[in-house]
């Protein structure tokens, strides 16, 4: 596969007083798109309130609609998380006690705690080095090798906002006749050649969490499906496995979603291509200015190195992540300059406590565990300005001078 890299031979200036001083760039703020479609969400909210369908409801029906259309599936399923989202999908593809699922080891805790919930185990496989999204090639070798555990389903992240390589994965799934179970969460919009993440596999789980591209006032999340039996049962489990009032089929959960969280994101919606195009525009701003100062190349001893991204996929920029040295003093200097930055993630998966159970130890991982090292995200929002951009780029360079 070809991949799209950023590179030059150019050393790291020395920082200049060319950038404008800024006195603080958050990671995200929310405030500024708040300000812009105020009145469309006030009015969204009053909507719902004047109804009184606060659970579930029109609202929820109407986005489900909506998001379906968005996505090209033909079921959609709102739910009150993420991980609801997760544990919906899991479940409805007979994922239960005794079975396994493979998964990538860096990613956030409800990829694999949501198979745990399901009852299953986690398979935590380690991630290829350029986009860090689960590596194909490991999850082949794992079946091959077989084994006394029964493989359910193969759970791709399409970390960041970048599609995990489906061109390697699919055919895999179908060799081994398992479905793929898409954790969405950070993906809203992405494509892998041009066919909406969502839409990929047997189902697929979104994030409505505040940071998210399409974020909610509050915590809320959907499943896309082309399966109509899957869809009919993800709606009992979400409601205490229920079709009908006081009838219970099954035991589900409460894992509805609100109907003002609904109307808000009905009126995001509407604007997220946008916002995403403006998310791309600014890390090919970064792009740029981290050429400029000098500060990548196609050295492995570069300060700064971008992920790489597979020119198959349309990537949406929920984080702009670089790996970058002395990670943890670069991140301290930023903070005292008032610049936000994040490292999703610091402890890979199969190292974290809840889940010494697997028998994983140091080193077993080692992609994963030098992401957790080196990754760090910088301020990424729609709103963003260049002036922002640059004072970043331009402390960055500071620090390395």
């Amino acid at each position: 596969m070809t991949f799209v890299t950023v590179s030059t031979t150019a050393k790291p200036r020395s920082a200049t007083s060319s950038a404008k001083r800024v006195d603080a760039v958050p990671l995200l703020d929310l405030h500024r798109q708040y300000k812009e479609i105020k009145e469309e969400i006030l009015m969204a909210i009053d909507r719902v309130c004047a109804s009184q369908q606060f659970v579930l409801g029109s609202e929820v029906e109407a986005l489900e609609r909506e998001i379906a259309a968005y996505i090209n599936s033909e079921a959609a399923i709102g739910c009150a998380s993420g991980t609801d989202a997760l544990w919906l999908a899991l479940a409805a593809a007979g994922v239960g006690p005794g079975d396994f699922v493979i998964t990538t080891a860096f990613s956030f805790f409800a990829s694999a705690s949501a198979i745990a919930r399901a009852g299953a185990k986690p398979v935590l496989l380690d991630v290829e080095a350029e986009m860090l999204n689960l590596d194909a090639g490991l999850v082949k070798a794992k079946l091959q090798r077989g084994g006394s555990y029964k493989v359910r389903a193969i759970l791709p992240v399409h970390l960041y906002g970048q599609c995990a390589d489906m061109d390697a994965l699919k055919p895999i799934a179908d060799e081994f006749k398992l479905p793929v179970i898409e954790d969405a969460a950070q993906a809203i919009g992405a494509k892998w050649r041009g066919k909406p993440a969502g839409s990929l596999g047997v189902s697929a789980a979104f994030s409505f969490y505040p940071t998210k591209n399409l974020s909610a006032y509050g915590d809320a999340g959907i499943v896309t499906t082309n399966d109509p039996e899957h869809a009919e049962h993800m709606r009992r489990l979400r409601n205490h496995g229920s079709s009908r009032r006081y009838y219970h089929e099954e035991f589900g959960w409460n894992a509805r979603m609100d109907g003002i969280q609904a109307a808000v994101l009905r009126v995001k919606l509407k604007y997220i291509d946008g916002w995403n195009q403006k998310r791309r525009e600014h890390a090919f701003a970064y792009d740029r200015l981290f050429k400029e100062a000098g500060l990548v190349s196609s050295k492995n001893d570069a300060p700064i190195r971008p992920l790489t991204r597979s020119p198959h996929a349309h990537h949406v920029f929920h984080q702009y992540v670089v790996r970058a040295q002395r990670r943890d003093d670069l991140r301290k200097f930023l903070s005292d300059r008032k610049i936000g930055s994040e490292i999703y993630y610091p402890v890979p998966l199969h190292l974290q406590e809840s889940f010494i159970y697997l028998g994983y130890r140091e080193g077993d991982l080692p992609e994963s565990e030098r992401a957790a090292k080196e990754v760090l995200a910088l301020p990424m929002f729609p709103e963003l300005t260049e002036v922002e951009q640059k004072w970043v780029v331009e402390s960055i360079a500071e620090f390395y001078s």
